[in-house]
């Protein structure tokens, strides 16, 4: 190995080689934490879509606003409604948006009567 070198590997070598791999290996252990950080985030919020989190951040490794958009995502509030359990006012009302925005008549309006309306003379 002198020979190649031009000088002899002392303790002191060792010990820089030994340094330097465990500074890489450090290095590469907290991309890995920081990568897979909004998809552990996401599964402890239980976010439903927490495995497409995890792999956004993931690949985020190769620019960096996907992996800070992996990051908001995981903070997103994930109330789902569910709207077969609301109340039988805000269902007529839902019903009836829909078939405003579907051009067609409103099932509220088939079934309740009008209100009545005052005459003014």
């Amino acid at each position: 190995m002198e020979s190649m070198l031009g000088f002899q590997l002392d303790a002191w070598d060792y010990a820089t080689f030994a340094a330097l791999f465990v500074v890489g290996a450090a290095f590469v252990s907290l991309l890995i934490l920081m990568l897979g950080l909004p998809g552990r985030i996401a599964i402890a919020r239980k976010h439903p879509e927490a495995e497409a989190v995890s792999m956004m951040g993931y690949l985020g490794f190769f620019a960096v606003v996907p992996w800070v958009q992996a990051f908001m995502w995981a903070f997103k509030p994930t109330d789902v409604v569910d709207i077969r359990y609301l109340p039988q006012e805000v269902r007529r009302e839902t019903d009836a948006e829909i078939a405003r925005l579907k051009g067609t008549e409103s099932p509220v309006a088939r079934t309740e009567p009008s209100p009545p309306t005052a005459d003014k003379r």
